[in-house]
This record gives C-alpha cells, sequence and structure tokens, in this order.
C-alpha cells in the first residue's frame, strides 16, 4: 500500500470566521483514506499550519506506506529541521497527518482506531460541558450577568450533565475580553468574578463538579489569588491553565500555595514538553491536545508517561468533529482516563456541518464510534471550497 493523494483544507466558516479547522485527508492506492485534523482551529496559525502539513506531506509522505506510522512519525520528527526547536505550527502538521495515518491503518485491518491502542478500557467517557462564558446554547455569546452564568450551567445540567467549565474572568463588565491578568486582581474585579461563580454553584449545587478555566491569562501571584479566593473558595474540582507554559517554575510555585488540583498541557508538546511537571509534579490532570501533541502516535506514549505520576487524564477538545471522534478512541484505550471535553463550540451548527457524523453526548457520556477507523468523513459539500492543496504521486 502507498499514498497517492493528499488533501488539505483550511475551512472557512461564514457564520463564524474567526473559526477555521484544518482538516487532511490522505488516499491510498487501495482506495483506502484517513482524515486527521491538527489542533489550531481557533486563533492565529490556521493558514499556517495548512501550509505546513503540504511541505511536510510533499516532503516525506506522498508514495510512502501509510501503515508504517512510527517510521513516518520519526521521519517527520527527525528530518525536520525546526522540529526540534518546537512550535505549535510544526506539530500540529505532524499531529494532522500521524492521525490521517491511523485511520487508514484501523480501516485497513477492519477494527476502531481503539483496537490498535490496547483495547477498549473505558465503555462509557463521562463528559462536561465545556466553556460557558460563550453559553451553552445553538449560538455563542459573551456572558457578562451572573444571571446568564446561572441559566448557562442550567441548560447544561437539563441536558445530563454533572460537570462544566467556565472562565469566570474572560469578560469585562462590557462584554470587552480581558486578555491580561497578570496584575493583582482589583477589588472591583474580583466582585465580578465572585458574583459569577457563586451564581453558578447556586445554580448547580453541591453535587456537580466546576471546572475553572484561566486560559493561561494569570501570572503567578494572581494564579495564587484566583485560586483562594475562587477555586477553593468555590470548591472547584481543578483549575485549568493557570499560567503560561515558559516558565515550569511559574507551576511549582501555585501548586505548592492552593489546595486545588491543577489541570494543563494543551499548549505543551511530545513528552519533552510534559517531562518538568511530570517530575516535579506540579499537573493533577494532563489535558493533551491530540492535534498538537503529535498525534496518536505521541499523544497515547504521552498518557502512558503520565500513568508513571498517577496523573488523569482529560484531552483537550476544541476542534472541530475530527477532533472530538479521536479524542473517544485515545480516552476509550486508556486507563487514566478522567474526563471528556465537550466544548460549546461543538454545539453549533457551523461545526457540526463540517463532518457527515456528528458525535454528541447523552445524559452526559460519549461513547467511541465501532466503525473501522476512527469513524469519521468529512463532508465534501461544506468543506470542498475550502481546499487548499493538492498532492499527487508523480
Amino acid at each position: 500500500m502507498k499514498i497517492e493523494h493528499i488533501e488539505i483544507f483550511d475551512v472557512f466558516c461564514p457564520d463564524r470566521p474567526q473559526w477555521h479547522p484544518v482538516f487532511v485527508r490522505i488516499h491510498t492506492n487501495e482506495g483506502i483514506s484517513g482524515v486527521g485534523e491538527a489542533g489550531l482551529a481557533y486563533d492565529w496559525g490556521h493558514s499556517a499550519v495548512a501550509n505546513m502539513i503540504n511541505e511536510i506531506a510533499k516532503a516525506r509522505i506522498i508514495g510512502a506506506n501509510p501503515l508504517q506510522t512510527e517510521l513516518l512519525w520519526n521521519k517527520m520528527y527527525r528530518e525536520g529541521f525546526w522540529a526540534f526547536g518546537g512550535n505549535a505550527v510544526f506539530f500540529a502538521a505532524m499531529s494532522a497527518i500521524d492521525t490521517a495515518l491511523w485511520d487508514i491503518k484501523a480501516k485497513y485491518l477492519n477494527v476502531p482506531l481503539y483496537q490498535l491502542l490496547g483495547g477498549k478500557v473505558n465503555t462509557k467517557l463521562r463528559t462536561y460541558a465545556s466553556q460557558l462564558q460563550f453559553d451553552w446554547d445553538s449560538e455563542a455569546r459573551k456572558l457578562v450577568e451572573p444571571t446568564d452564568y446561572a441559566k448557562a450551567a442550567e441548560k447544561a445540567l437539563k441536558e445530563g450533565f454533572d460537570a462544566v467549565k467556565v472562565n469566570p474572568m474572560f469578560y469585562d463588565k462590557n462584554a470587552n475580553t480581558i486578555y491580561d491578568l497578570t496584575k493583582i486582581v482589583p477589588h472591583d474585579l474580583m466582585k465580578m468574578i465572585k458574583g459569577r461563580m457563586q451564581a453558578i454553584r447556586d445554580a448547580v449545587g453541591d453535587s456537580v463538579d466546576i471546572f475553572l478555566e484561566c486560559h493561561s491569562l494569570l501570572g503567578a501571584t494572581t494564579a495564587i489569588q484566583i485560586g483562594k479566593e475562587i477555586a477553593e473558595t468555590y470548591n472547584c474540582t481543578f483549575m485549568e491553565e493557570p499560567v503560561n507554559y515558559l516558565n515550569s517554575k511559574l507551576h511549582d510555585k501555585i501548586s505548592s500555595k492552593l489546595n486545588v488540583p491543577l489541570a494543563a498541557g494543551e499548549r505543551l508538546y511530545f513528552r519533552h514538553g510534559m517531562r518538568p511537571y511530570f517530575e516535579n509534579q506540579t499537573i493533577d490532570i494532563l489535558q493533551p491536545d491530540i492535534g498538537l501533541c503529535g498525534g496518536i502516535t505521541e499523544t497515547k506514549k504521552v498518557c502512558d508517561y503520565a500513568d508513571m505520576y498517577d496523573i488523569q487524564i482529560q484531552a483537550h477538545v476544541c476542534g472541530g468533529p475530527v477532533a472530538t471522534a479521536v479524542a473517544l478512541h485515545l480516552e476509550s484505550a486508556i486507563t487514566n482516563f478522567y474526563i471528556h471535553e465537550h466544548h460549546t463550540y461543538a454545539l453549533k451548527k457551523w461545526n457540526r456541518e463540517l463532518c457527515i457524523q456528528d458525535y454528541q453526548p447523552q445524559n452526559g457520556f460519549m461513547v467511541v464510534p465501532e466503525t473501522p477507523g476512527i469513524g469519521i468523513d468529512l463532508n465534501d459539500k461544506i468543506i470542498i471550497k475550502s481546499k487548499v492543496a493538492d498532492i499527487n504521486i508523480e
């Protein structure tokens, strides 16, 4: 078997112009194809990763045997000069390609992907409603008032979720995004944050888990301040991305001061990036993004590595439907699975229509697809206009 045709899609969603899932579809001479997704669907970088996939695919993937996933992963890594420097664009491109290769391999062997990862460990995946600050509905909104946060949480509970995640400091009182919270939090801002969290806790009661999202916007000092005033006060199950990843020592300081588990990892790449956090025991719940962490090949190794340190796994899932489907396979096959993330964007028509299949939770749980491969197919009626590259074997 060999790869003879590769398509790359940098998707534009007219109803959500800032949303750009990047897909790759790899075709073989035996009629089997596989799909993968890069983990840069939002913010800057989507066009860069689409072009990076194009360059890597032309240099190392076209004409190769897709079943040799370990060899091809190593070739992309060892023979790509910039991979040794570590960067999101290069690793996202590798991840998308690797995922598509695993999809082909599982289809060739006529088994669901999870069977190639060790078989099913978790039959049902507890799922949480992620990012309530954007509301929990068919349309995205910027929530400001505490009552709106309470209503968003109530909507999630009615759908059967028993866990929610929110960043109560993402928007100010005028619905402007707050990007820098590294300075000591002033009293009026803390009061606003507390009001929103109190509204959620009152709405969901004591038996529902609340995860505190921080998006790495805090500094070490403000992370401790928010951790004590918000995470500990409102009994949050974990505090996510309290600080940036550029200095792992920041996590050391925070973890020694707070009595709340820390979650992080969506902007860490490969085992190499995880190492200081594992060895210093400053991450309790790891959140690797399969579309950034090195695809299936590397992310499964990362999860096993984390298990040595009793670290639980919640894959970061904020992308198109391919990202959701592949996460279900990984999480079904690992022993240290904690919970599955279902982002509010996964509810939106402009995201759901990108693939034929539409995997959604039922009563707060997800189940892994049982069809061969990943179990997801791109919807050409929607995405064909976003194709940016066709690579054919010479």
